[in-house]
């Protein structure tokens, strides 16, 4: 069975994403991406939320994928552009032009379902980064397997909280390391219930 995967960064004071969704102030730096390369090795779907999604497919298509490109983000392009996206939204619609025209979409109420189905079936694992809203609507119906934590050294004083008020869980820590070259800590945990 494959397992439900959450990555997020995270400020030190809890926010995801600065005023407004900003997300420029948190430490993309190229421990995060090396990270996030890890992650997508292992993984074979992607599931988006409707903010999400328009970031990913207006930046990962357009990476430079060349021989002189840089390899991490390159092979983290490839493995994006090849793995199963799902969307899921009650408002976005995938244009028919756009790379990714093969993207799933998935209303919200059927979200716990159609990831249930995913879960079931063999193959790799299944990855969400960012869609804040999604992962937490998730996490509170506890469909989350694993959590990586990635907490930045940076405060952002105010903006998208990283969990949504409410949401009372506890979780098994599998592990925790600084990212190499980086400030960032990586905190991975258990989200299964006991």
């Amino acid at each position: 069975m494959a397992k439900l995967i959450v990555s997020i960064l995270s400020s030190l004071d809890g926010y995801c994403a600065g005023p407004g969704g900003a997300l420029a102030g948190l430490p993309m730096d190229a421990a995060f991406s090396a990270h996030n390369l890890d992650c997508m090795r292992r993984a074979g779907t992607l599931l988006f939320g409707a903010t999400t999604f328009p970031m990913f497919e207006g930046y990962w298509p357009n990476v430079d994928r060349g021989p002189g490109s840089e390899p991490v983000q390159r092979e983290i392009a490839e493995r994006v552009g090849a793995a199963r996206k799902v969307l899921f939204s009650d408002r976005l619609v995938v244009r028919p032009e756009s790379p990714w025209a093969d993207t799933e979409v998935v209303g919200r109420a059927q979200a716990p379902t159609r990831i249930s189905q995913l879960k079931a079936a063999p193959g790799p694992d299944l990855l969400i980064y960012g869609s804040h809203v999604l992962y937490n609507d998730l996490l509170a119906q506890r469909l989350v397997d694993e959590l990586h934590l990635l907490v930045g050294s940076v405060l952002l004083g105010e903006g998208v909280p990283t969990f949504e008020p409410g949401l009372a869980q506890s979780w098994k820590l599998l592990g925790q390391n600084r990212l190499p070259g980086s400030d960032t800590v990586a905190l991975h945990y258990d989200c299964r219930p006991e």
